[in-house]
């Protein structure tokens, strides 16, 4: 349980670094911003507690916020983030498969689910963030064209990220 926090505790600090000193400074015309730091909500382990994930999500964005100037975007973003994986894996997972399973990583959960988790996650994370951006629908064709961008760039992070630390499973 101890090793669980610490790992967790680790990828927190290691994300929002990346994030902050070397992801902020990418983009391409404003169109394609990379989010790795939602990778530690999508990691997080499934016995977590809703109240926890909610907690832990909101810290992300509020610490993410800080650095980006942004009032409150990432949090209310990466509420909305931990809210649809709670309706996700509650629809994917079965009960018995969260004891024999205890993390959703690639390794474990296969290719196949754990890319159309980082899809959903990701797209339903970026358009909730551009659209508090933005504020309005007078853009949205823009608006839109950088949540499918920027959700390309942070899917294939997050894909690359998991394959580096890739394990298979121990069945």
């Amino acid at each position: 349980m101890i090793r669980i926090i610490i790992n967790n505790l680790i990828r927190f600090v290691v994300l929002v670094f990346i994030q902050v000193f070397l992801l902020k400074n990418i983009g391409y015309y404003n169109l394609a911003t990379p989010f790795l730091y939602i990778l530690f909500v999508l990691l997080l382990p499934f016995e977590t507690p809703n109240i926890l994930l909610f907690v832990l999500s909101f810290l992300l964005g509020l610490t993410i916020d800080t650095f980006y100037d942004t009032l409150g975007i990432n949090a209310a973003a990466t509420c909305v983030l931990a809210f649809v994986r709670i309706i996700f894996i509650n629809l994917t997972v079965q009960r018995q498969g969260l004891e024999t399973e205890p993390e959703p990583k690639l390794g474990i959960m296969g290719f196949r689910w754990f890319f159309f988790y980082t899809l959903i996650l990701t797209l339903f994370h970026h358009l909730t963030l551009f659209l508090l951006e933005t504020f309005t629908f007078s853009d949205i064709k823009y608006t839109l064209i950088r949540v499918v961008l920027s959700s390309i760039f942070t899917i294939v992070l997050v894909l690359l990220s998991e394959f580096i630390f890739f394990r298979k499973k121990e069945r």
